[in-house]
């Protein structure tokens, strides 16, 4: 399972909860995007969530797709 090479976020666990108020098993997974950022000095293409990417066009940081 690809992980943020950012801030390092991954699947997490949590429950589906039915209206009658079963619950059962699910993972919650990051919304993972390749994107060539700048990283290091360098551009590099990484394995970034959205919420990163969000926040590197907000700093202004070079981020393209």
């Amino acid at each position: 399972m690809a992980s943020c090479d950012v801030c390092g976020a991954r699947r997490r666990a949590g429950k589906n909860v039915s209206h009658s108020n079963r619950h059962t098993n699910r993972w919650f997974l990051p919304n993972i995007q390749r994107a060539t950022l700048m990283h290091k000095g360098k551009m590099q293409r990484l394995h970034v969530c959205t919420r990163c990417l969000r926040t590197a066009q907000n700093k202004r940081m070079t981020v393209s797709s």
